[in-house]
Order: C-alpha cells, then structure tokens, then sequence
C-alpha cells in the first residue's frame, strides 16, 4: 500500500481552512500526512493549523513562504519537497473533503496515471452557515444533500454518486488536458518530479493546473477520471483576481505550441537555487 499525502493550498481564510480540516479528521482512509501549503498567510492561519496538529493522528506539516502574491505553484512545489508519501493528493483549503475522498483516490490510483476529480458548490449564504456554525457537512446522509439541494444550499447531487472503480469510462479522458483542477488532484510523486513540478513562472490565478497536466500527458502520464468517486465540498467566496489571467494564458499558449515536458522554473530550480 504507498504512502498517500494530502496537500491543501490556503491563503489568509483561517475559518474556511478550519473547516476543512475538520474533514481529514473523518476519512474512511486517513492519510499518511497531511502539509499545508500556505502562500503566506498571517499568523492566524498558523494557529488554525498548530491546534489541528494536536488533533491529528498523523503528522500534519506547514509549509509556509512569504506573502508576495499569488503564487500557487511555488508553494506546492515547496510542499512536494516536503512530502514523504508515494502518492500525493491536491486540494485547496475551500475544499472540505467527503469521507471517501482520499479511499477513492488511493484505490483509483493507477501506475501511469493522474487524477481529476470534481466539486458540489455550497451557496453564498449556505457557506456562511456552514463556517459560522462548524456545520459538519462531511458526515451527512443522502437525505440531507437531497433537502440541501431541495433548499437550493448546493448546486447538483451528481458528484456525489459512485460509480464502480473498474468502469470503462475512466479512462477515456486519456490525452485530454481541459478540465483537471489543483482543487481536486492526484498523481504519483514520481511523475512529478519527472516534470519538475508545477512551473512557478505562473503567478496570479489560473492555468497553472493546465500546464502541469498537459505536460505529464506529454511524459506518458494520462488522465484517469475520478468523478462520481471522490468528491469535495467547495466553499463559496469572491472571485480571485484575474489581473494575470491574460499573462498565464500567454504562457500557456507558448506550451501548447511547443513539445516542452519539463517546467521552466520549477522543483530543480528551487533546489539548485
């Protein structure tokens, strides 16, 4: 059985963090590590995390870099560094985790493959409760996702069906690069480092996913579809900036024109750097 790592991107939101973690406390498989991977928050969030640890009945690290922007894929490059697990786990700290979630993705995982999952959306005002009042929505029953929907609290129930493992569908996503999210990610860390890591050249949000992806498919690392498997809970919040959107999409564009497997700034970098 490899050693399985969850590794949660946060930033400057304690009480959504708190949530989630709550979730890791409650998983049918629980992971052999746990590393925040925190893109410079303030002491608060350093808090949040230093009483989960007390909880936690595996080791929970924090892998923190100063505050100079957005910058998602250097700080997970920092958190893959850190990691001693086999196979790693990505989500973000809005995302509260169902009780399957890392089972499934452990009994997903596959030599030669990565993994997508997706995501229910809380509402606006359903998040607020939910952060307000600790509400524990990774322990409810079908009948209250069912009400939640009812309730218009959630925009769809389908993620939150299971499919059989072995379903022919789950690979037929094979070269497609659209779609995979850092929110809900998982791959071998060897793969990773194969590609050296997320390419810390992307600041700001977005793309920085779809270039990772596109260039583990280029390395013979295909896409394996873990919807109706493993599934996260998403808190809703405001938009992030997309100051940089039109920047990353540039330089996603210059990747897709060329046959480059290796990021440009990335694991090696920081390491010789």
């Amino acid at each position: 059985m490899p050693r399985i790592a969850v590794i949660i991107t946060t930033y400057n939101w304690p009480a959504a963090l708190e949530a989630v973690l709550a979730g890791y406390l409650s998983q049918l498989h629980p992971p052999d590590e746990l590393i925040i991977a925190d893109d410079g928050s303030t002491d608060e969030t350093r808090e949040v995390i230093d009483s989960f640890r007390s909880q936690a009945p595996f080791p929970v690290k924090h892998v923190w870099h100063a505050d100079q922007g957005f910058r998602a894929g250097a700080i997970r490059n920092r958190a893959i560094q850190a990691s001693d697990s086999d196979y790693l786990v990505f989500t973000d700290g809005d995302c509260i985790p169902a009780p399957w979630f890392l089972k499934a993705h452990l009994r997903l995982a596959e030599t030669g493959w990565f993994l997508s999952g997706n995501r229910v959306l809380l509402s606006e005002y359903f998040s607020r409760d939910v952060l307000q009042q600790k509400v524990s929505v990774f322990s409810w029953s079908w009948s209250d996702w069912i009400q939640a929907r009812r309730r218009r609290q959630i925009n769809r129930l389908s993620p939150l069906f299971r499919i059989p493992t072995g379903s022919w569908y789950r690979h037929r996503l094979a070269k497609k690069w659209e779609g995979a999210k850092t929110c809900n990610l998982s791959m071998w860390k060897q793969d990773l480092l194969a590609v050296n890591g997320f390419d810390e050249d992307y600041t700001g949000w977005g793309m920085e996913d779809s270039d990772l992806v596109l260039r583990l498919i280029r390395n013979g690392i295909y896409h394996k579809d873990a919807r109706f498997a493993a599934a996260v809970f998403h808190i809703w919040h405001l938009e992030n900036s997309r100051d940089q959107l039109e920047e990353n999409q540039r330089r996603m564009q210059q990747l897709i024109e060329t046959d480059r497997i290796q990021a440009r700034t990335g694991i090696a970098q920081a390491q010789s750097g």
